[in-house]
């Protein structure tokens, strides 16, 4: 189990490097991750985009580009297309968007002749650690579904859970996150956070313990359990924070970063390979975390581990 990014990113490199798919390239924060990423071993580019800009960027940032890691292709939809073919051949095992929009990539990537679906959810999964936790968490979904039905919310747990177990959690406590612990029928959320809770204790959702409704403070304060008269694995050990909807978890995601000073990185998983989808607001350091995390999910999923249970 890591217990930093720092290690997490360090496990990674020791498997690098990995080849990244971009999606129009033609950016320069990603030029500059991808450099880093170079620089360390980690990871290096395959740029699918405007030929010339790309190269202008690679230059102001210090990085070459080989001839075999470039591929022109001007309009950004097809570059997308490109780019997941680069992955569907196996010339790449990461797909990373560059210069478009997120609709656009993930919309190529859904394509049923020429993309990466599996039939599963896509979902963004978020790695943190924050001042104060000797530990990684998990968090989900800040970018990818707006308001979740329970089967997405299911589908949003078993990829958060995946992903725990790449980064060496066996056994995640899972929270799913409500504005209370119970269930009240004028609050959707808890009547979905209860379903989650039995989905999980009848074995279809696996791989860790669930449990929910509940509020923010009792997975970290033992004080505020106690106060509630809630005794629960969760208490001061959760591993997995789920939202019950894409503006709780944004809202959440940016507490950590900006109130907190947490660091993260992210994916999106339920492609056939996971998806490198950052905001232009993420650094450099988030988006070479975030490559580590893809090789981990990767390797894990290589090695025919990704306690996804009935979806292995």
């Amino acid at each position: 189990m890591f217990r930093t990014l720092d290690e997490l990113v360090e496990a990674a490199r020791a498997r690098g490097p990995a080849r990244i798919a971009v999606a129009a390239g033609q950016d320069a924060d990603v030029i500059e991750a991808l450099k880093r990423a170079g620089e360390i071993g980690l990871a290096e580019g395959i740029f699918v985009g405007h030929q010339e800009k790309i190269l202008a960027l690679a230059k102001a940032s210090g990085l070459e580009i080989p001839a075999d890691r470039l591929i022109h292709e001007p309009d950004e939809a097809a570059a997308a297309r490109r780019a997941i073919a680069l992955v569907r051949e196996g010339s790449a095992s990461l797909l990373m968007k560059g210069k478009i929009s997120t609709a656009m990539l993930v919309r190529a990537v859904l394509d049923r002749e020429a993309g990466l679906r599996t039939g599963r959810l896509l979902s963004q999964v978020i790695v943190f650690q924050a001042p104060g936790f000797d530990r990684l968490m998990v968090m989900t979904d800040a970018a990818i579904n707006i308001a979740p039905t329970l089967e997405q919310k299911a589908e949003m747990c078993r990829n958060a859970i995946e992903v725990a177990h790449a980064i060496g959690i066996a056994k995640p406590n899972l929270a799913a996150l409500c504005a209370l612990e119970f269930v009240n029928q004028d609050m959707p959320a808890t009547l979905d956070a209860a379903g989650l809770t039995m989905m999980n204790r009848r074995g279809q959702i696996a791989g860790a313990y669930v449990e929910g409704p509940v509020a923010l403070d009792v997975p970290l304060s033992r004080f505020a359990a106690g106060r509630k008269g809630i005794e629960s694995p969760l208490v001061e050990n959760t591993d997995i924070f789920v939202a019950p909807d894409i503006e709780a978890a944004n809202i959440l995601y940016r507490a950590i970063l900006y109130f907190a000073k947490g660091e993260s990185g992210g994916i999106v998983v339920g492609a056939r390979v996971p998806l490198i989808l950052l905001s232009r607001a993420e650094t450099p350091e988030t988006k070479i975390r975030s490559i580590a995390i893809g090789m981990l999910v990767v390797a894990k999923r290589e090695r025919g581990l990704t306690g996804r249970g009935d979806l292995d």
